[in-house]
This record gives structure tokens, sequence and C-alpha cells, in this order.
């Protein structure tokens, strides 16, 4: 097992100080994909606007992806220049943050019949947006040396 684990994409995938950071960087990417994507289905449970379920996922997406763009601009303004934190975080990966949200809404769907949050879900929803991208924030660390945060 460990042979085939070594020989998937070229490199290790035993490093745990690389699986370590990973999870870091998409607990950050979590967190703030969450708080626009929570919001936005939340927004619209208690305010009973009857949008279609796609369009309500597909701006809870984009507002996912515009908090956590945000929250890593705040993050990083701390060690760099606003215009350089900024640049930093729109660079992040898309791929990771857009598997998140869509991981995410699916749970939701899936699980509730719609845009609905309850506090059953939410556990499994934050689950499926953790583990969906982290393979690939621990590949991108791994064999690009790049990272999400």
């Amino acid at each position: 097992m460990s042979a085939i684990l070594q020989s998937i994409g070229g490199i290790s995938w035993s490093c745990k100080h690389t699986w370590n950071r990973a999870s870091i960087n998409t607990f950050w990417c979590l967190l703030g994909c969450s708080i626009g994507d929570f919001g936005t289905i939340l927004f619209f449970q208690l305010t009973g606007i009857p949008w279609p379920t796609l369009a309500i996922m597909s701006l809870a997406i984009v507002n996912g992806l515009l908090t956590s763009i945000a929250l890593e601009t705040l993050i990083l303004s701390r060690q760099m220049a606003l215009k350089l934190a900024f640049n930093t975080a729109i660079g992040m990966s898309l791929i990771s943050m857009i598997s998140m949200e869509v991981a995410m809404n699916t749970v939701d769907v899936f699980l509730t019949g719609g845009a609905i949050l309850t506090w059953w879900v939410i556990p499994f929803m934050l689950f499926a947006g953790f583990i969906t991208p982290l393979p690939y924030n621990y590949w991108r660390l791994k064999a690009l040396g790049k990272a999400c945060h």
C-alpha cells in the first residue's frame, strides 16, 4: 500500500508535516468559504425568498469564495502590505475553494432536499468541505510548493 501511495502523482503522500500544513491551509479556506456560504443559505432560509435551490447554491458558492478571499487578505495583511495580501489571496487555488463549496452544497441538498441549514447538517457539510480539497492541497504543497494560505 505504501508503494502505491508513493507512486501516485510522483510524490510522497506520507509526509506528516505536509499533511499538517495542508490541513491548516484547508481549515482557513473552509472557515472563509463557510461564512459566505452559510450566510447566504441562512438569508434565503430566514427571509423565505422563493429562489430555486440551484440559484441559492450558486450564489452561496460565489459568496463563499468572496469571504474566503476577504479572510485570507485579512490574515495575510498582518504579514505584508494590503495590496500584496489581496493579490496573494486572489492567487489562491480556486480549484480547492470551488471543490470545497460544491462538496458542502451537494451534501446540504442531498441530506435536506434543498438549500436548508439545520444543526445536524452543518457538521456533515463542514466535513465534506474539508476532506474534499485536502488531498489536492497536499499535492499542491508537495508538488508545486504552493498553498492556499
